[in-house]
């Protein structure tokens, strides 16, 4: 059975337009509820089951928020409320004090107009497939609310801040510091806002925070992890050895050195793949994405590192590391998953590893990187209509064909259709600028004119 609702990573949409509208997340929080009693996973101490909700910064966080309350309570779940704290932040609590499910309010590195709903399990994972089925189906029943004696209560959770600030330390050694390190964090005025410089701070950094003022719709707006060029400047302008730049839920992570250039999550997960193979704790192999860049999984091969390449998205990532009973994972975007840190993604915790790498071989990011030079890569991203067929196209076939004849082995092709939005996105990497540029044109033009004769 197929998924309405959900998608690879929660619901997201527009607020107040539908599915992302109070009617329909209160009942989403009816039939979570009603869901998670009926579950294996219902071990609450008491007669019911516990849930924490948290959100990132966003104006409409409140009312959906107030929602899902009225919805788990009407179910007879009880609740516990975070305020705004990181996705994995999250997850974390949500294992830590044994409850049933955590839930996330937040649309990640979109605008605040934009919003959304994912789910922990008691592990601090993602859902299970089936469970996202079995809340989908409970949308079609009426709410039919508890006797009011068994109602679920409602709470603020107490020093969640101080626990996951303490759990992001636990993460970096011990014996190291970030002593005589000045650090520019952006918090992209997101989730981390009151988080992220403390951690750095408290581990002896000397952090310059920014982007961490949020009023409900600044939001990832000119700032954060999608707006590169802000950190660039505040590096160079208080002369930091390096940046950090989160996101809005702050699940992801790019760098900057201290000359303003960019280090994504591709290179970020080489750092941290290399340095555990050089101290002898890398377990297995590494997962990236189609988006991987090429030059990066031919570096992993001179190190000897096994590599494998998953679909886009997190979720797809953390799939084939647990098949394959591996701990490292991440995307170009800069969502990493280091499973003997934590369940999923988390921005701080990935930056911490690559700063321990840095720290551990008395090195800069230029220096422990110096032997991968990215490919150019070039994404158009094509509007579509009707489910246009461009797999079997005979135009956008023709491109592609001769697309690959042109770059050989040292480049890669790659369509593939937006899973959230109706577009074809058209990627073409290569060793010359020059060529990349003419093909990933070339192929969007015959998408799109396959498209509008569709």
């Amino acid at each position: 059975m197929s998924k309405k609702y959900f998608g690879t990573d929660g619901i997201r949409g527009r607020v107040g337009k539908y599915p992302i509208t109070p009617e329909f997340i209160m009942h989403l929080g009816y039939s979570a509820g009603k869901v998670l009693a009926a579950s294996d996973w219902h071990l609450a101490v008491n007669d019911r089951p516990t849930v924490l909700i948290g959100k990132d910064t966003r104006v409409s966080g409140y009312m959906l928020e107030s929602a899902l309350e009225a919805g788990f309570s009407a179910a007879g779940v009880d609740v516990l409320l975070s305020g705004p704290l990181p996705t994995s932040a999250i997850a974390h609590l949500t294992r830590a004090l044994r409850l049933q499910a955590g839930i996330v309010i937040s649309a990640s590195h979109n605008p605040f107009e934009d919003n959304g709903v994912k789910f922990f399990s008691p592990q601090g994972t993602k859902l299970p497939d089936d469970i996202e089925i079995q809340i989908e189906a409970g949308l079609n029943d009426q709410i039919q609310t508890m006797p009011s004696a068994k109602l679920g209560k409602v709470q603020r959770l107490n020093d969640k801040t101080g626990r996951y600030i303490e759990f992001c330390k636990s993460t970096f050694p011990y014996y190291l510091d970030l002593r005589g390190l000045r650090i520019v964090v952006d918090c992209a005025h997101g989730a981390a806002y009151h988080i992220a410089g403390e951690v750095m701070r408290e581990l002896g950094a000397d952090v310059i925070t920014i982007c961490a003022e949020p009023d409900g719709f600044n939001i990832n707006y000119e700032c954060g992890a999608t707006h590169m060029v802000t950190i660039q400047n505040a590096v160079k302008q208080h002369e930091a050895d390096l940046g950090i730049a989160l996101d809005g839920d702050a699940d992801r992570v790019l760098m900057v050195d201290k000359e303003g250039v960019i280090y994504d999550g591709d290179v970020l997960l080489y750092i941290i793949a290399k340095h555990r193979q050089q101290n002898k704790f890398l377990k297995g192999g590494v997962v990236g994405t189609l988006m991987t860049n090429l030059a990066v999984e031919k570096a992993f091969k001179e190190l000897g590192i096994p590599f494998l390449r998953a679909k886009v998205g997190d979720r797809y990532v953390l799939e084939l590391l647990l098949e394959n009973n591996w701990q490292l994972g991440g995307e170009s975007s800069g969502h990493i998953v280091c499973l003997d840190k934590h369940t999923t993604g988390d921005g701080i915790i990935s930056a911490l590893q690559v700063l321990y790498a840095l720290r551990d071989r008395c090195m800069s990011l230029a220096e422990y990187t110096q032997e991968v030079v990215l490919y150019p890569q070039r994404l158009i991203n094509v509007i579509t209509h009707n489910n246009f067929d461009f797999h079997n196209n005979p135009s956008v076939k023709n491109s592609v064909a001769q697309a690959e004849r042109d770059l050989g082995n040292e480049g890669r092709i790659l369509l593939r259709a937006s899973g959230t939005e109706p577009l074809i996105r058209v990627m073409v990497e290569g060793k010359v600028k020059q060529k990349v540029d003419y093909w990933a044109e070339q192929i969007a033009d015959a998408v799109r004119q396959g498209a509008d004769a569709h």
